[in-house]
């Protein structure tokens, strides 16, 4: 059973979404909050699998409540999807950031929002991953360097440095595994290695981290060097 916590300061929205889930087979309500400060305490009481939560909260907004979230949760940490009105801005860019799974569009269909909690729930990404690069792009320039901008991928193999490059390249599992010539579980276990060298959250944040730490260049496509 997947648990799903609820967080959205419309009351209308958060209990339509809250009936969809309790009406569909494989998924249970674990709790609803209005806001960011009652998300992070519901989150440390309940660990829900996935938290669904919007982006722009009064207070606390949806961007601290996911990185208190994910600070403070024993592995495996729950999956989380923001929440938004617009599909590019730089708050959904700050969430990818942050460690956010990917982000649903407040009038996404029914049908496509239960889908898309079974996915994130399963570790993938909301949406394919050429639309998180473009995302991405949009918005690596105007992001701060990460610290220690040339040692941030230190710890990683030449391998695994590949394999982040063609994760931030926007290439799924079965394509990297066909690039490098090896077997999709093995990227799999490469890019498990990967995220928690680099204590990443999510393949979206995975992307982010490429272009910021330069292994991936806005406009270009560098490949990465050998150890």
């Amino acid at each position: 059973m997947t648990s799903v916590l609820i967080v959205d300061d419309q009351v209308l929205i958060r209990a339509g979404i809250a009936a969809l889930v309790r009406a569909t087979d494989g998924l249970e309500v674990a709790g609803e909050a209005a806001t960011g400060e009652e998300a992070v305490d519901l989150a440390a009481g309940c660990a829900p699998d996935v938290v669904l939560m919007d982006i722009r909260l009064p207070g606390m907004s949806g961007i601290a409540a996911l990185e208190r979230i994910l600070a403070a949760a024993p592995p495996p940490k729950p999956r989380v999807a923001m929440l938004t009105v617009y599909d590019l801005d730089q708050y959904v860019y700050a969430a990818l950031r942050a460690g956010a799974s990917g982000f649903l569009l407040k009038d996404t269909p029914p049908e496509r929002l239960l889908a898309a909690v079974r996915q994130i729930a399963d570790g993938e990404m909301l949406f394919a991953p050429t639309v998180t690069r473009r995302l991405v792009e949009t918005f690596a320039r105007q992001a701060e360097p990460l610290v220690g901008r040339p040692d941030t991928l230190h710890g990683l193999t030449a391998r695994e440095r590949d394999v982040l490059h063609l994760v931030g390249r926007g290439l799924t599992n079965d394509q990297i595994a066909e690039s490098l010539v090896v077997s999709t579980a093995t990227v799999k276990t490469h890019v498990n290695r990967v995220m928690s060298k680099l204590a990443l959250s999510s393949r979206a944040q995975a992307v982010v981290v490429a272009y910021e730490s330069g292994l991936v260049t806005v406009g270009g496509d560098r490949r990465p060097t050998a150890d």
